[in-house]
């Protein structure tokens, strides 16, 4: 299953080589790392370049572990940089690496790379993280599937996918489940372990139990009027 994200493979295509750090934001598991990894990928491979001109970590993989020292990843990309012909460095969850803004500048100064990075954390939440990069960076927002996304892989009908649409969203993983209840509860998971606590992360919020419970009067009174 190959989900066709050209909104989002153009204007990483429209932006390469242009001199600055692409930052890839979005909230989590909305298919950031698909982009890059994959669709982006395979473009570079049909421009004609070659696989080791391609540096592609995930900062998330343990296997990955020492590369999460910003000394540690400058050598190693520095050591892969054979010649003067054009490298393409993609970095995954970069927020798991100690002072990677000051990495991602050093690695500016290269004259013949160009680098992608993802983040998912509460520091990626804010629009305003392109000025971690100095005035170095250039955002790609990743947004949940549109509908004209999601149908184009749902396996049913145009009535069945409005219905699980409307119900469970666009995000990617719900299309490789078939239960309800499998689909209730990724989304129930993610949205408590991983959304709520960015938002505390980020907002540095002291009363949880209070921030749960206004979420689950706003959550059941969608499109209605509400009371603050």
């Amino acid at each position: 299953m190959e989900i066709k994200c050209d909104v989002y493979l153009n204007k990483l295509i429209c932006k390469k080589k242009n001199g600055l750090i692409k930052v890839v934001t979005g909230v989590r598991r909305c298919g950031k790392s698909y982009l890059l990894f994959h669709l982006f990928h395979n473009h570079l491979l049909e421009e004609g370049i070659l696989k080791d001109h391609i540096i592609e970590i995930a900062l998330d993989d343990h296997r990955n572990k020492e590369l999460r020292n910003p000394d540690a990843m400058l050598r190693y990309i520095e050591e892969r940089i054979q010649d003067k012909g054009d490298y393409y460095i993609i970095l995954d969850e970069v927020q798991y690496m100690d002072e990677f803004e000051d990495m991602l500048n050093s690695l500016m100064h290269i004259p013949n790379i160009d680098i992608y990075v993802t983040g998912s954390n509460s520091k990626f939440l804010s629009s305003g993280v392109i000025t971690e990069f100095r005035g170095r960076g250039d955002e790609i927002h990743v947004y949940l599937l549109c509908f004209q996304e999601y149908i184009s892989v749902y396996p049913g009908t145009l009535e069945e996918a409005w219905d699980d649409y409307v119900v469970y969203g666009g995000l990617t993983l719900i299309l490789y489940m078939d239960e309800p209840e499998d689909k209730a509860e990724y989304l129930t998971t993610l949205f408590q372990k991983f959304y709520l606590l960015d938002i505390v992360e980020r907002h540095k919020v002291r009363n949880k139990e209070e921030l749960e419970e206004l979420v689950d009067v706003l959550a059941s009174s969608v499109g209605s009027y509400a009371s603050f």
